[in-house]
């Protein structure tokens, strides 16, 4: 057993042996943690820029995209946002031992079904050192506790929020061990937390493509799979063309990095003469790099013709793919081929479509007249997301608290038994 393996397992098993304890405890206790670690958080905020700091040293020297080091950088109010999520998830409903069915059978069982921590959760993550407070926060507020493994561009800014928020919690009584953050860079860790059956019970990356595959096609873990973003925006011919140019641009330019920005845009050949010129300008202004199809590339030689596989690329940049369509059906036809399931919009103002795209597209999120940007657990009123699951079983869309609960039956009975 190799020492990075050791090492994993000390810590999976830490977070099994904290779990009981952890699922026990009462709304109040949890919610006092929550709040200690937001103070925490503000006050270790130098700390945690001065690690930062040292993360985006390396980052710039090893030549990281600007896009991504935007998701890297904290700030005092990114660390201000964090605490206020944590502040948020501390008034959200505790889910545990909520009571969600029941029935008393003709043989007088008594049946209960009610929710219950799923156990230990192993967070698999890049890039956004925020996660770390999120996981934390919501896998304790669910009653889990968590195992985090970070991108090693982040270890510093991880690591840093990681010890502070641990220390606040354990003050106010939540069990040693609950929070485990995995301080090694080598990417054997990834592969021995997610075979780390019996000890984990479920593994959630985040990240890019490469790593939610790599996972979900490697791990021996359950895995919740959350999903790359090739978000599409569809301008119908009825569309409202200055409201369209406000979504589209919102769902490009207003950060780009992240899952739920728009990669493709679609626009009704009806409407691309009076949508398409300002949009263009806008978009190359901005400093967005245009892919296009051949009727896209002959509204501005500034656009490149887009290759087969820019449809199906989650840029995460300053790029965009722009493709004109017959009708609704052929921007249909589109987002089922190269959709990852994420995030669609449709801008227009025929109800009929709406309610058509609403109906057929097959997405964790499907907007009519509204930016994709709002697919977020905050955004939602979650508080905070543990991820954003583009499959179907167990947890769709932004995940929050209930979809990092498990359930069991109670039964009760005066003596019955089955003949």
């Amino acid at each position: 057993m190799s020492e990075t393996e050791v090492l994993v397992r000390q810590k999976a098993q830490a977070a099994h042996d904290a779990a009981v304890r952890m699922g026990i405890l009462t709304s109040g206790v949890k919610n006092k943690a929550l709040l200690a670690m937001a103070d925490a958080l503000l006050d270790h905020s130098e700390a945690i820029l001065k690690a930062n700091e040292e993360d985006m040293l390396k980052a710039q020297n090893n030549g990281m995209k600007s896009s991504m080091q935007d998701r890297l950088r904290l700030t005092p109010s990114r660390i201000e946002s964090m605490a206020e999520g944590l502040r948020l998830v501390a008034q959200l409903k505790d889910p545990v031992g909520e009571v969600i069915g029941g029935s008393t059978l003709s043989n007088g069982l008594s049946i209960t079904k009610v929710r219950v921590p799923i156990g230990v959760v192993g967070i698999i993550y890049e890039a956004r050192p925020n996660v770390t407070a999120d996981a934390i926060g919501l896998c304790l507020k669910s009653g889990n506790t968590v195992v985090l493994k970070g991108g090693s561009e982040a270890l510093r800014s991880n690591q840093t929020i990681a010890e502070i928020l641990s220390e606040a919690a354990q003050k106010e009584g939540i069990p040693s061990g609950a929070i485990q953050f995995i301080d090694v860079t080598d990417r054997q860790a990834v592969t021995d937390l997610i075979h780390m059956n019996g000890l984990v019970d479920v593994v959630i990356p985040r990240g890019s493509a490469r790593l939610i595959q790599a996972v979900v096609q490697n791990a021996t873990v359950p895995v919740i799979e959350t999903g790359a973003g090739v978000c599409h925006t569809f301008v119908d011919e009825s569309a409202n063309c200055e409201m369209a140019r406000q979504i589209a641009f919102n769902a490009k330019v207003q950060r780009p990095s992240v899952c739920n920005a728009m990669e493709t845009l679609l626009v009704h050949e009806k409407i691309a003469d009076a949508f398409l010129p300002q949009m263009i300008e806008e978009f190359i202004e901005a400093g967005v790099t245009l892919f296009g199809c051949e009727k896209t590339c002959q509204f501005d030689p500034r656009i490149q013709l887009a290759s087969s596989e820019d449809w199906a690329t989650e840029y995460g940049d300053l790029r965009l793919s722009v493709k004109i369509v017959r009708d609704i059906d052929e921007a249909l036809a589109h987002i089922a081929r190269f959709s990852t399931r994420h995030s669609e919009c449709i801008v227009t103002e025929n109800m009929n479509n709406a309610r058509r795209f609403q109906s057929e597209v097959d997405a964790a999120v499907v907007y009519v007249n509204a930016s994709t940007r709002f697919t977020d657990g905050f955004e939602f009123g979650f508080g905070a997301e543990i991820g954003i699951s583009t499959q179907k079983l167990h947890a769709r869309g932004p995940m929050a608290l209930p979809e990092l609960t498990s359930y069991k039956y109670l039964v009760t009975g005066n003596g019955q038994i089955r003949g």
